[in-house]
């Protein structure tokens, strides 16, 4: 027997390829929990059966493995991008915040998904493990340009770290993209980094 092609609610139904449906889960699993979303909660979601979701994807964890991955592997590219390796440290401290803000604005449903897991599978532990990392780079970089002397002495470099991750993370609480919105990210980068590196830099 064939599918309808409306929803119950009458609209026709979504046809779904890959990124679309790891954009409900992404939003699903932020908005109930990895543990409290089922693969029941997801079909509802997307208005797949749940045999077209497996047709996508083997189990549930790797669908957040995939919905994760979207935010960590734009995060880590910055990291090879010439801003990032070349120059002094506060360059590319500068250089890697500003190319943060615009991989979360980018893909505020993954990042904002990868702020909300707790550690509770082997997926979450990973991207955990990413998260620290990345936070390890940025106080690297830190450390480095308040012993080049181009940023205060007088701040704990752990502190600065924290403080600029901080700032860049809380876009996923109040930046809603829109038509309307475009450039933002580019004026956000900015108000980001001359706020806090010119309170920064020596």
């Amino acid at each position: 027997m064939s599918r309808s092609k409306t929803l119950p609610s009458g609209e026709p139904r979504p046809r779904y390829d890959a990124e679309r449906l790891l954009d409900v889960a992404a939003r699903v699993f932020t908005e109930r929990g990895y543990d409290g979303t089922s693969m029941e909660d997801l079909s509802r979601a997307s208005g797949l059966s749940k045999s077209s979701l497996y047709h996508h994807v083997a189990s549930k964890e790797q669908l957040l493995r995939r919905a994760l991955e979207r935010a960590v592997d734009p995060l880590f590219a910055i990291v090879d991008e010439p801003g990032a390796s070349d120059g002094r440290a506060v360059d590319r401290l500068e250089y890697v915040i500003d190319r943060a803000v615009h991989v979360l604005a980018e893909r505020l449903p993954y990042v904002t998904l990868l702020l909300h897991v707790h550690g509770n599978t082997e997926t979450e532990r990973w991207a955990l493990d990413r998260r620290r990392a990345f936070d390890k780079l940025i106080a690297r970089l830190v450390r480095e340009a308040v012993d080049d002397g181009d940023l205060r002495a007088d701040v704990d470099p752990a502190t600065t770290a924290r403080l600029l991750l901080g700032m860049v993370n809380s876009l996923v609480e109040w930046y809603r993209p829109s038509a309307r919105t475009h450039g933002a990210a580019d004026r956000i980068a900015h108000h980001i980094t001359t706020l806090a590196f010119e309170g920064l830099r020596t």
